[in-house]
């Protein structure tokens, strides 16, 4: 089933339709200059209101018949704490959401569910993911969030052919080492790359980009894939590097190229000050992120700041799934966050193969290698390096203080 099932109100569609026709760019002072006194929210795309879902999506419940062997565990391993936590919290609440419907229904077969914390740092995975694979009784794990761990440790999981799926890791390379046992449960920065391009140049209107990435295997590839992207547009580039603080000779290069739109390729952590103080410095453009920023601690803090901010991200706004999002609130007291539907749809892929009697690691991965079904969130069927057909990139804008989605962009 094709993803491009995205609706909006009639209202929201035809509003929709009229700023694809072309609308003036007011982000910036005339001429695109980043100067002071411009306004970064003329520009107004509507908020998406709500998408179809697939009607015959398989969900965690399954028929309610399964028997599976006490000792059956699935495992999260990422980020539960450090900078970027918030990303692998999301996550995690998705799985235990989807453990715990199929627990409900399944009295016979009561999976488990462990969790290990890497912070999402590379250095730190790589003990976790080995703890995690010598447990005997895990047989499948969602994760790792990031890029940089998921390349740390894949070696890893491939030595003992234990089935992973990330729902967050976009870099394209991580597909390129060979591995059998590493899916993807979104699109990667090779599709993003140019749809962020493309909406920046496109919607946004952007004449003149300004591209700052950081060092890490996520901020590297997503920078050199949307760089490609906007071909002419991009007017200059720089880098920063993780946990940095101070921003200032960046903004300056940014201030003096008057550029009318940044876009920042790396995680919340440094993305939220460093759009805080561009902004403080008088910069009235449009500031861009990936979804590496696209969460609620990136309006926490950068502040006011964050009113010029849009997002790109290859994941569904599970908060317009009306059971998915009422679910997660029930279970987390949050709306759904930045990839909580797709650990949901990843947990649903191995939940399904154990109903289906795969209770072993050798199976299971047999299971997700010829998966070919509809989740919440979009068609899973992979092909032989672990990628998902035709993933679908959405925009994401902040309104009254919440980041809020405006539709498939990039296509």
């Amino acid at each position: 089933m094709n993803r491009k099932k995205v609706m909006t109100t009639l209202a929201a569609a035809a509003t929709f339709g009229m700023l694809l026709g072309g609308c003036a760019n007011q982000a910036a002072p005339a001429g695109g200059g980043a100067t002071e006194g411009g306004s970064s929210s003329a520009i107004n795309i509507p908020a998406l209101t709500s998408i179809e879902t697939p009607k015959d999506a398989v969900l965690p419940a399954g028929d309610g018949k399964a028997v599976c062997p006490a000792t059956t565990t699935l495992a999260y391993i990422g980020a539960q704490t450090g900078a970027n936590a918030q990303l692998g919290i999301n996550i995690f609440q998705g799985i235990q959401l989807a453990i715990n419907e199929h627990n409900a229904a399944n009295p016979e077969c009561q999976v488990a569910f462990k969790k290990f914390d890497t912070e999402g740092d590379p250095n730190k995975a790589t003990g976790p993911v080995t703890q995690a694979t010598k447990e005997e009784g895990i047989i499948g794990v969602v994760g790792l969030p990031f890029s940089g761990e998921s390349k740390a440790t894949g070696n890893i999981f491939e030595q003992v052919k234990m089935v992973h799926i990330t729902p967050a890791a976009t870099n394209p390379g991580l597909t390129e080492n060979g591995w059998t046992t590493f899916f993807r449960g979104l699109g990667n920065d090779a599709v993003q790359g140019p749809a962020a391009a493309k909406f920046m140049t496109g919607k946004l209107e952007a004449k003149k980009v300004y591209l700052v990435q950081d060092d890490s295997e996520y901020g590297i590839g997503l920078g050199k894939t949307t760089s490609d992207g906007l071909g002419d547009a991009l007017i200059g580039t720089d880098k920063v590097t993780q946990g940095q603080k101070d921003f200032s000779a960046t903004i300056s290069k940014i201030m003096n190229s008057k550029a009318d739109a940044v876009f920042y390729s790396g995680y919340y952590a440094e993305g939220a000050p460093f759009d805080q103080q561009l902004v403080a410095k008088g910069y009235t453009g449009t500031f861009i992120g990936p979804d590496g920023l696209k969460d609620d601690q990136f309006i926490k803090q950068a502040g006011d700041a964050s009113k010029n901010a849009y997002f790109t991200c290859p994941c569904i706004p599970g908060e317009l799934i009306p059971s998915f999002a009422k679910a997660y609130k029930a279970l987390t007291n949050m709306d759904p966050g930045t990839y909580s539907i797709e650990g949901y749809d990843a947990t649903t892929v191995l939940l399904a193969g154990i109903d289906a009697g795969k209770q072993d690691r050798a199976s299971l991965l047999d299971w997700v290698k010829n998966y070919d079904a509809d989740g919440l969130s979009k068609h899973y069927k992979w092909n032989d390096k672990g990628e998902l057909q035709a993933p679908t990139v959405y925009g994401y804008k902040v309104e009254n203080s919440k980041i809020v989605p405006i539709g498939a962009i990039g296509e």
